[in-house]
């Protein structure tokens, strides 16, 4: 695995963060859910209407991008053009998507910016 530029790590994650936050209000104006999101800098916290969150938050010394949601905690990295699980591989936005839909109690699907 080729380390990141500090540079290249930040508009990585940045373009990621920014793509949520207008998912996130996307669904707000077309009344598909409510999930006010509070972005400080790198980190990103969702709240669903059932009070429950999701943090996303950037841990630029380990090159990651982590996730913690009800279901747990994940970690991923940045390798062959996507952000993978440093465990089992799993795609960034698939995760978030399940993590999303599971405290949403709807189905809910992040894709990466085109």
């Amino acid at each position: 695995m080729t380390a990141l530029t500090d540079h290249a790590y930040r508009t990585l994650t940045d373009a990621v963060l920014g793509n949520i936050e207008a998912t996130v209000d996307a669904w707000l104006q077309d009344d598909v859910v409510d999930i006010d999101a509070h972005r400080t800098g790198g980190l990103l916290e969702l709240h669903f209407p059932n009070r429950s969150t999701i943090v996303l938050n950037t841990q630029p010394p380990l090159q990651e991008l982590w996730l913690a949601a009800q279901s747990g905690g994940f970690h991923f990295r940045f390798a062959d053009g996507r952000w993978t699980d440093t465990k089992d591989g799993r795609e960034f936005h698939a995760a978030l998507s399940d993590c999303a839909s599971a405290q949403a109690a709807l189905p809910l699907r992040f894709a990466p910016a085109e």
